[in-house]
């Protein structure tokens, strides 16, 4: 009876515990579903509503067992890897950048608003900012002939004389209105002046808090042709490639997003200007990927062996102080590495005595950058390659040496083939990590030094990753997502196939086993 009273304790309480958690998921998914249904983000709103009904069905039913170990990994992997893919690759097939970040009902609303214009001789008022208890704005306007109105973001209405409070020389109150003082208007600024009554005329504006003027609406909107005239010049914009724009080139900002198609890869592949310097940083972004991958393994796999003999003493120590470099945040061994091969703060230029520009010149900021990747990235490779030393029989190299074979020939044909059976995905992986290895470019020389005549920001150690962030950031054209998307793509696709190609190689590794 111990066991059955200790199993149904179990029971209640794992229940208790689940309908806790089921609780909080539905609480966070009721909280979310007005926002995302007043910001109109209806893929999210979907998405949110269908994965909250999956997790309370599966969790709440005894039968899908096997679901309830998937299903929080499947969300998790939709969420933050299969959805960033789908939405990159659509954003490269749009305009979305600076300039054309809003929707067009959005961008309409900006561009009427900007397009309201206070002329010379437009009629201008006495303005008495004005406050009720619920802390509402609304302004006495008091019109050139004398006449009173009281105007509220509803639109102007007469104002009853008997209604109106003078104290001294100044309107007291409005009826439930109360004048603002100047120290409450002072705290209220961007509000006050900010602050627009609508007439049929146009709208009036606050320009002080004292005075306001009757504003002209420049653009009217035609729905039906959906155009916007000018009502001085008579220019029409026409709703055209995510901008309203006139037949000669003149645009209306902001604009709004659009599908482009193919226009960013063409840019990319087409234009001179990107393809140039695009052409040298993907030589130089394939060098390097190999190299790193190359020296890395290299190195640590040297050292596994070495650390992988019985006869060293202290092995636990040296292994030890082998991943310190793995042990410490990549970024900030980076810019310690920065600091150490500083012209003329550097530890590294003060102990050779010398004055070498390390991260300046093309060929040493390139040999640098390879010096710092190996320091980071030989600890994991020696870790892979010791595990992989380690589960080798050593009946195989005995065998070797019966057979005649020397230490080299058993490393080449026996060692070798056998480690990279272990090591070759993860070799692949190195590469495609190194393809895109953004932080030790950025934090070691920022892609520099400048390449000479290049007519897009491009640097000597810039690779794609990079020289996308660059291109697509620091063109002083604001943020360009979807030619940077672009570019990410043509990353994917290249490391991709180089991926696909490197696996089917590596299969005639398994013919060792």
């Amino acid at each position: 009876m111990a066991w059955q009273e200790r199993f149904s304790a179990t029971t209640f309480s794992g229940t208790i515990a689940k309908l806790l958690l089921l609780g909080v998921s539905n609480a966070l998914a009721i909280s979310a579903l007005p926002q995302l249904w007043s910001a109109r983000a209806w893929q999210g709103l979907v998405a949110v509503a269908l994965a909250t009904v999956a997790i309370d069905v599966v969790y709440l039913s005894g039968r899908h067992v096997p679901l309830k170990y998937l299903l929080p990994g499947t969300l998790f992997l939709l969420s933050f890897q299969a959805y960033p893919v789908v939405y990159n690759a659509y954003v490269a097939f749009t305009n979305f950048g600076t300039g054309n970040i809003l929707t067009q009902d959005q961008a309409l609303e900006q561009v009427l608003r900007r397009s309201v214009a206070i002329p010379e001789d437009a009629v201008r008022y006495a303005a008495t900012p004005l406050v009720d208890d619920a802390g509402s704005l609304a302004v006495l306007l008091v019109a050139p002939d004398g006449s009173q109105q009281l105007g509220t973001p509803d639109g102007l209405s007469a104002v009853d004389p008997a209604d109106v409070v003078i104290d001294g020389s100044r309107v007291a109150s409005v009826g439930p209105w109360r004048r603002l003082t100047l120290g409450q208007a002072t705290d209220r600024e961007d509000e006050v002046l900010g602050f627009r009554v609508p007439t049929g005329e146009g709208e009036i504006r606050l320009q002080s808090f004292t005075q306001a003027a009757l504003a002209e609406q420049l653009l009217v909107h035609d729905p039906a042709t959906d155009t916007l005239t000018n009502t001085q010049d008579g220019a029409v914009y026409l709703a055209a490639e995510g901008f309203y724009r006139t037949d000669d080139g003149q645009r209306l900002t902001p604009g709004w997003r659009v599908f482009v198609g193919f226009e960013n890869f063409n840019r990319v592949l087409g234009s001179e200007a990107i393809r140039g310097p695009f052409l040298r940083v993907f030589a130089w972004t394939f060098v390097f990927a190999v190299l790193s991958v190359l020296l890395t393994f290299a190195l640590g796999l040297f050292l596994a062996i070495t650390l992988n003999d019985p006869r060293v003493r202290g092995l636990k120590y040296y292994r030890a102080v082998m991943i310190i470099p793995y042990a410490l945040p990549s970024f900030m061994t980076a810019l310690i590495w920065a600091g150490l091969l500083n012209q003329d703060f550097g530890i590294v230029n003060r102990l050779l005595g010398t004055d070498v520009n390390w991260l300046g010149d093309p060929w040493l900021a390139k040999a640098s950058i390879l010096l710092v990747n190996t320091w980071l990235g030989f600890p994991y490779m020696f870790l892979i390659s010791l595990g992989a030393l380690q589960a080798i029989p050593t009946d195989l190299r005995e065998a070797a040496f019966i057979d005649g074979a020397s230490g080299y020939k058993a490393f080449r044909f026996v060692t070798l083939p056998l480690v990279l059976v272990a090591t070759g995905p993860i070799l692949i992986s190195s590469f495609a990590f190194n393809f895109n290895n953004f932080n030790v470019i950025y934090l070691l020389t920022g892609g520099g030094p400048p390449i000479v005549g290049a007519q897009t920001p491009a640097g000597h150690t810039d690779i794609l990753i990079s020289y996308t962030y660059r291109l697509a950031f620091e063109t002083g054209r604001g943020n360009d997502w979807g030619l940077a998307s672009a570019v990410a793509v043509l990353i994917f696709l290249i490391v991709a196939l180089f991926s696909i190609v490197s696996f089917r190689q590596t299969r005639a590794l398994e013919e060792v086993n």
